[in-house]
């Protein structure tokens, strides 16, 4: 049998999700920021577009801090249909946002 879109798509988003954690891990250890980063955003566009826990809000901010020099990366974070963002930043990049 074929699986549901929806939980096709919520599927997809945990097995990769544990995929980038394990890469995130990793990425951390061996100070790898841009690759780290890159996790961030790619766990974002899976919780905006596979889990659809995001809010435009949302992927306004980690559109916007994507685009300044020095982030790494950002995602959302807490449970989903609003709440924050959390962006790996140079410290000296920290005032441009």
């Amino acid at each position: 049998d074929e699986l549901d879109e929806i939980i096709y798509k919520r599927a997809l988003h945990v097995i990769t999700e544990n995929d980038r954690v394990l890469k995130a891990l990793e990425a951390s250890r061996d100070k790898k920021h841009n690759i780290f980063g890159k996790l961030m955003v790619a766990s974002h566009c899976s919780l905006r577009d596979n889990f659809e826990v995001s809010t435009f809000e949302l992927d306004c901010l980690v559109e916007i801090a994507i685009k300044v020099n020095g982030v790494y990366g950002s995602r959302m974070t807490g449970g989903g249909f609003g709440g924050c963002t959390v962006s790996l930043v140079k410290k000296d990049s920290v005032p441009l946002l």
